[in-house]
């Protein structure tokens, strides 16, 4: 897909994504993606060189390989959102096999899964494709469904099948939060001590977060907040959902409310409307791009899907992330279909004509 099929793709209503500029903090200010960015940026931090290997093998594997950039698989979905209502689309993805075939065949650079999947076939795949080991999860068999992560495993297990990274998920708002961070932290530094990268799904939950018909969950200064917690108990690389609004702390500090702390140029100076400038408030919180930035790509819609996936990596690149995690888009369509739009997301990041904003 070339920039010009690619803008047909994106129509008239997201034109304006591929023309914008970032007058907000601009682009001379960030670390951005490269193709040595591992040594321009983790070789001058506390990260062992088996943490830098690991890094290197991400950032070297599929189609992006070389370009600083990150396109990544990640299947958990059997245990967040249930196995029947992932796979009954597709119901050949029960078999994890077929999860890592999806991402090899999607060049992606990395598959993310669980223990149970990744363990299942590592001693076929684990040399050929870097493995992501999701360490902890929100089941939703628990009746009433609860919204909390838990462990389901030891990083050193993640080390023994030859995982590159392990990757968690805080709730950051959750009544859990304490626990969680302090399990992943702890977590995270084994993970480092043993050589591998870390990438932390930097999540809201809190039922207070929806305002007035708003959901603040995906609002640019909570979600950036978020960030910034993930990156200082180390996180490598931060998936973060594409923020769709802004001024959840501005909801949340009303009447009697009392909620965090905000200045008023996080909205007149730093963001502003646009879906790019909001992205980039989450990247400024990564440390300038210290940490890389990968956005989700959400849920299947059926014919949306290719444009949403690759408006969302428009965004993302031109507001300075590092690249996309996109699951349920892609293995909820027959194999060939999923390939097609895994391809699609990176030729959006080897488009040179797409630059940052």
């Amino acid at each position: 897909m070339d920039y010009a099929q690619i803008a047909a793709l994106l129509g008239k209503e997201n034109e304006g994504l591929l023309t914008h500029t970032c007058n907000t903090v601009t682009k001379d200010k960030l670390h951005l993606p490269s193709p040595g960015f591992v040594d321009e940026i983790f070789a001058a931090s506390n990260r062992t060189n088996q943490t830098l290997r690991n890094l290197h093998a991400l950032f070297s594997t599929g189609r992006l390989g070389g370009t600083g950039y990150l396109s990544i698989l990640p299947v958990d979905q059997g245990i967040e959102h249930s196995a029947g209502a992932s796979f009954a689309s597709n119901p050949m993805y029960f078999d994890p096999g077929n999860i890592v075939k999806l991402a090899i065949e999607g060049g992606c650079n990395a598959v993310a899964s669980s223990f149970g999947v990744l363990a299942m076939v590592s001693r076929k795949y684990a040399h050929k494709i870097p493995f992501v080991v999701k360490i902890n999860h929100n089941e939703l068999l628990t009746y009433p469904n609860k919204a909390d992560q838990i462990m389901y495993g030891r990083v050193k297990d993640a080390w023994n099948m030859g995982a590159a990274a392990v990757g968690a998920t805080i709730y950051f708002g959750s009544e859990e939060s304490d626990r969680q961070i302090t399990e992943v932290a702890n977590a995270f530094e084994e993970a480092h001590s043993l050589g591998m990268a870390t990438i932390l799904w930097c999540y809201l939950r809190n039922n207070a977060f929806k305002k007035d018909g708003v959901d603040y969950h995906v609002s640019a200064d909570l979600t950036g907040q978020a960030n910034h917690l993930g990156v200082t108990i180390q996180a490598d690389i931060i998936k973060q959902k594409l923020p769709e609004n802004n001024g959840g702390y501005k909801a949340l500090n009303t009447g009697s409310s009392s909620y965090g702390k905000l200045d008023e140029r996080i909205y007149t100076q730093l963001t502003t409307n646009n879906p790019i400038d909001l992205c980039r408030y989450q990247v400024l919180n990564c440390y300038m791009g210290r940490a890389g930035l990968i956005n989700s790509g959400g849920a299947s819609e059926g014919d949306k899907d290719l444009m949403e996936a690759v408006r969302t990596a428009v965004i993302n690149k031109r507001a300075g992330g590092m690249g996309l995690i996109s699951g349920r888009k892609s293995f909820q369509k027959p194999m060939k279909d999923g390939v097609a739009l895994l391809n699609a997301i990176q030729d959006v990041y080897l488009e040179k004509q797409i630059t940052i904003a």
